[in-house]
């Protein structure tokens, strides 16, 4: 898959099919709006294409008039983003800064400078609430109008749903902060996931005994914080079970960087530098700030207890349910 920063590049392909979005989570709904993509795409000999903007659209909005606590929580990194749309098949990512032009131009300008211009499309999928140019006063009649003139075509797909839930990034936010993890693993069709490359940190966890690995979460609000039940991808051929924190390290820190602390069970060796895969299986708790290294190491001692006996269930239903 090639990533492009912005369309001003003479590689990108001549001619696309093409999706707008930010595609936080990669949940169920845009894996089956890509897969439709990809379809189309093959059908009609193009480069199935997506668009995103960094940064999302209401963190900039949100930035600008100074209520950044308006912004939205974010679900993936966009490392993790552009690796799920690599995995579905998508050929061409474009990720284009969202800023003040941008955010100024009119429905047909965006359709007009970008999508046709810039991206080369020949055709557009897009979601039933897509909404674009100044003041989202854009939508799809708007881009299907601009693209006919032009000898393409636009479609839209309904939401997928499960039960009466529609899939959406804002339902998977919303399971990810009330720490329903099963829920949220229900709408993006695998658990929840950060990665990373294992970098350096204070090494206080080793103090007390109980070794980590340090991954930074490159956004400044994720959509969920505390203490994980968790497995981790990238060390050995299998998963590992472990224990993960993720959050700003109040028991320790005020400097309030995000990062995601992991204590893989019975493990041990060099892992500074790898990229590695934490899947986030079951919240145990909120983070809390101790008086003291002796109740945080007791925390921690509780932690690791919950989350063995959380496996050892797992595995007891896993042989149940083959039997």
């Amino acid at each position: 898959m090639r990533v492009f920063r912005g369309f001003q590049h003479r590689a990108l392909a001549s001619e696309t099919a093409l999706t707008i979005g930010n595609f936080d989570g990669m949940h169920r709904g845009h894996q089956a709006m890509l897969r439709h993509l990809l379809r189309v795409a093959r059908a009609r000999q193009l480069v199935p294409t997506v668009l995103t903007f960094e940064p999302h659209p209401r963190d900039f909005f949100a930035t600008r008039s100074g209520r950044t606590a308006q912004a939205p929580a974010h679900i993936s990194t966009l490392r993790d983003k552009l690796c799920a749309l690599r995995d579905v098949g998508v050929e061409q990512v474009v990720v284009l800064r969202f800023d003040q032009r941008i955010a100024e131009l009119t429905p047909q300008d965006f359709v007009e400078r970008i999508v046709l211009q810039g991206l080369h499309a020949r055709y557009v999928l897009v979601g039933d609430d897509f909404r674009f140019g100044t003041a989202r006063s854009g939508d799809f009649s708007t881009l299907s109008a601009v693209l006919t003139a032009a000898g393409a075509q636009a479609e839209r797909l309904p939401a997928v749903r499960q039960s009466d839930l529609r899939i959406s990034s804002s339902a998977v936010r919303d399971a990810l902060q009330a720490g329903d993890l099963q829920t949220a693993q229900l709408l993006l069709g695998r658990p929840y996931a950060i990665s990373g490359h294992v970098i350096h940190g204070a090494k206080l966890g080793r103090q007390l005994g109980f070794p980590t690995l340090n991954l930074r979460f490159d956004r400044a609000r994720p959509a969920l914080a505390g203490v994980f039940v968790a497995q981790v991808h990238g060390l050995v051929a299998q998963a590992l079970p472990a224990v993960a924190s993720l959050g700003t390290r109040p028991a320790v820190e005020t400097d309030g960087r995000m990062l995601l602390e992991v204590h893989v069970f019975d493990w041990s060796g060099d892992a500074y530098g790898k990229l590695v895969k934490v899947d986030l299986l079951h919240k145990l708790r909120d983070e809390a700030h101790y008086p003291d290294l002796a109740r945080l190491t007791a925390a921690i001692a509780q932690d690791c207890a919950q989350a063995r006996a959380w496996f050892a269930r797992f595995a007891r239903q896993t042989t149940r349910d083959r039997i």
